[in-house]
């Protein structure tokens, strides 16, 4: 039987990063998410913290951790705001990791000391215009010329891909065909090559305080060791890359979730009417359990998930029920804190109205909740 009890060293640093999204994060969420402007301190803080290095080695300059341990952080960041979570998640996940797992020794000492360090971060390439779910039909092409490889196309919604610490772009790039099938590689994309254009921030329902934006890439020449990985092996590389990063994802959606939580039973037990706080109220009490207990299944959803990742076992379908399910129940609680908090709920000036507007992109981000079901019917031999 599966103990998912936290032990001492895991409960000790969860708690570290709890009270600095408390005393740091949470005191600041409303003005960056009314600014849109980047926190740039909090990133620092949090490279300083060790937070963009829990799951790599030290020889890299990581914390020598686990996936797990960057979950935990995750979950602790969202409860207190969304915008910085995805920052960290995409800067370790989307960003780093494709470079530790499927680098060189060249390209990870080159690249990773800044990354897991949070000096710098990277993004990741693939979702272009006219893609979306479908990942494969990638338009963006890689053409080797000599010794360089020639970029041209366009990426969309790309995070952390246009800060002023962005270092590198993965981009997903179709480099030709074998026997008639599209080859599709992994090119990385220094910030600053010449053709390499970032376009102006989205103007997003949430996660307002991240850095979402278009790229454009125009005859983008960059040497050809710039390949990661195998060539051809690219899209392969994407969706490994994707499993890990969908228990990311189902982790921070339960801290929104959690989050949402937290401000409606307080709430609860300070707002009056009839006579009574509201939380004496039936309505409101088996909002609260429905909510906690909704928080408590994905998170043991996430877990399980990750316990597969780090034991070596298979864990695509877990990963998928873990997303699936943390992201649905961050939306259900979102709308349900909202309600608790009745017209207060509507204003900008209360979390549960910023976790509203972010939880939605949960069941969008990283493959829909109808790619989820897709891979999990997959999963059980349903073609």
């Amino acid at each position: 039987m599966p103990d998912y009890r936290l032990n001492e060293e895991q409960e000790s640093f969860r708690k570290v990063v709890e009270d600095f999204a408390r005393g740091v994060v949470a005191p600041q969420a409303h003005a960056f998410d009314a600014s849109g402007e980047f926190p740039y301190e909090i990133v620092a803080q949090m490279g300083e913290m060790g937070l963009f290095g829990l799951p790599f080695p030290e020889e890299y300059g990581g914390m020598g951790g686990d996936y797990f341990a960057l979950c935990l952080a995750l979950e602790e960041l969202a409860r207190a705001d969304s915008s910085v979570a995805i920052t960290l998640e995409a800067g370790v996940s989307l960003g780093a990791m494709p470079i530790y797992r499927f680098g060189t020794e060249e390209q990870k000492e080159k690249w990773l000391p800044d990354l897991v360090a949070g000096r710098k971060l990277g993004a990741f390439g693939l979702t272009e215009p006219g893609g979306g779910s479908d990942a494969g039909a990638v338009r963006t092409t890689g053409r080797l010329d000599g010794d360089e490889w020639l970029v041209n196309g366009t990426k969309c919604f790309i995070t952390n891909s246009g800060t002023d610490i962005t270092s590198l772009v993965t981009v997903c790039s179709l480099t030709g065909e074998v026997d008639g099938k599209r080859e599709i590689s992994s090119i990385v994309v220094p910030a600053g090559t010449p053709g390499f254009t970032v376009g102006s921030k989205y103007a997003k329902v949430g996660w307002r305080a991240s850095d979402t934006r278009e790229l454009a890439f125009s005859d983008v020449r960059v040497p050809a060791e710039n390949l990661l990985g195998q060539r051809g092996r690219g899209f392969a590389q994407f969706l490994s890359t994707l499993d890990e990063g969908r228990i990311a994802i189902a982790a921070l959606s339960v801290g929104l979730a959690q989050g949402c939580l937290d401000e409606s039973l307080r709430y609860a037990k300070e707002r009056t009417a009839f006579g009574n706080n509201i939380g004496h109220y039936q309505a409101i009490k088996f909002k609260l359990a429905d909510m906690e207990m909704k928080t408590h299944l994905a998170r043991l959803a996430y877990y399980d998930a990750a316990a597969r990742l780090l034991a070596g076992r298979p864990f695509k379908k877990e990963a998928a029920i873990a997303k699936l399910y943390a992201s649905t129940i961050a939306v259900d609680n979102a709308r349900e804190a909202t309600q608790i908090f009745g017209g207060y709920g509507f204003m900008d000036e209360y979390p549960v109205a910023r976790h509203w507007r972010d939880s939605k992109i949960l069941e969008i981000g990283e493959g829909t909740s109808e790619v989820q079901r897709m891979i999990i019917a997959r999963e059980l031999g349903v073609s």
